[in-house]
């Protein structure tokens, strides 16, 4: 299923730009056809994210990547300042030329997964200096022409919190410190800066899981997930610059497909009506995940056979069915897979499927990607040159569908 919305959100820029006299065509996705002078020109004319809708602005992402393990690290030492926590995984220090890079290897939006209580008060006050480090990495993507997704990512296990009765409330006063704070730094950012409300941590065992059939637990898991989307979206809306406007992320259950599209889940109320949401998509996981076996699973080297396909296919309709043509977006905040005992053909066959079959759903991929796994941070480049061309040439493909509609 096509819609019209890059093509309308395409109109929209290009009256911004008649209007500026700049002559500077909507930004989009870089493939090896764009110029260095034309991707310049680009990133000098932010697209019409204000005008756009949730739905409009997902389609115009087109590829995305993570800056993974990275400032969402654990582990760094105070002594050494912000930059011990943004290389203590093995990330060289964050640069704008690294930044660039990104958009001129195709990527339309870079996500920014950071855990905040690395550097934080007991009082939930974020240090200052890692705000002010964040938001320099966050302004030099959106000067590069990129949309840019900032989270709160895996952030120490306390989101655990949020199931035992003692500990809900302080968890939530913690949750809500963090996104005020937010909200408040980067208040004056375009809506090209999308807020997503949390990670993979929207889900809480010791309630329920999904091999459970207690459905009070299941109703009280999805209940307490709602309640915290619920709160993002207040205090988001709630604050001022162009919060109030701003296109919000909402992450799903556990971020997992069968879970997010399980009747329970809902999304909160928006009363802006600029909501997506999030679901990562790792599997089969002994494939995505699993580098050597497991007592959980066998390690498998390869992805592509009928039934992988099938898998896959099935699983893009469903996010189709419940969510995209109900008018709600859909971003794959993260979906990729190791390299070590994967084979090449594999790897590139299982990235390519996924985008494709997002893309062609009009959903966004956001590759998940950590130092020298598909972007070398040294030279700026992808590390696997055929890989970057067959996503392009799919991007394309995308692009020439949705002009033609």
């Amino acid at each position: 299923m096509k819609t019209k919305g890059r093509f309308l959100a395409a109109v929209l820029a290009a009256v911004t730009a008649v209007m500026s006299l700049t002559g500077c065509s909507n930004p989009k996705n870089g493939g090896s056809s764009i110029g260095t002078q034309q991707l310049e020109s680009q990133a000098s004319t932010p697209p019409a994210a204000a005008s756009m809708t949730t739905m409009e602005l997902v389609q115009d992402m087109g590829l995305g990547i993570n800056l993974g393990n990275t400032f969402e690290a654990v582990g760094g030492s105070l002594q050494g300042g912000v930059s011990s926590y943004e290389k203590s995984w093995g990330s060289p220090l964050i640069t704008r030329e690294l930044i660039e890079g990104y958009k001129n290897e195709g990527f339309g939006v870079l996500r920014v997964p950071v855990a905040w209580s690395n550097m934080m008060e007991e009082d939930y006050t974020i240090y200052p200096e890692y705000l002010t480090r964040v938001h320099e990495v966050v302004d030099w993507a959106l000067d590069a022409g990129l949309y840019v997704i900032l989270n709160i990512h895996w952030d120490g296990g306390w989101w655990d919190g949020f199931a035992e009765p003692a500990k809900k409330d302080a968890c939530m006063t913690k949750y809500t410190r963090i996104w005020e704070q937010l909200c408040a730094e980067f208040g004056e950012e375009d809506e090209r800066l999308m807020f997503e409300s949390l990670n993979e941590e929207g889900c809480w065992d010791s309630i329920w899981n999904h091999y459970s059939t207690d459905e009070t637990g299941k109703d009280a898991a999805y209940g307490l997930l709602y309640e915290i989307n619920t709160k993002f979206v207040e205090i988001v809306r709630g604050a001022g610059g162009h919060n109030g406007t701003r296109h919000l992320l909402i992450a799903g259950y556990c971020t997992d497909v069968d879970c997010t599209c399980d009747p329970m889940f809902e999304m909160p109320e928006d009363p802006e009506n600029r909501c997506a949401v999030s679901v990562h998509y790792y599997t089969p996981s002994t494939f995505c995940i699993l580098e050597y076996d497991a007592d959980w699973g066998k390690a498998r080297p390869s992805w592509g056979s009928p039934r992988d396909e099938l898998e896959l296919t099935k699983n893009m309709d469903k996010l189709t069915e419940r969510f995209v043509s109900q008018g709600v977006p859909v971003i794959i905040g993260e979906y990729g897979c190791p390299h070590k005992n994967k084979e090449e053909a594999s790897i590139r066959k299982f990235v390519t499927a996924v985008a494709r079959a997002a893309l062609e759903r009009d959903c966004c991929p956001v590759l998940w990607d950590t130092t020298g796994n598909f972007y070398d941070r040294n030279t700026f480049q992808m590390t696997d040159q055929t890989l970057k061309t067959q996503l392009q040439e799919i991007l394309a493909a995308d692009q020439k569908q949705d002009a033609a509609a």
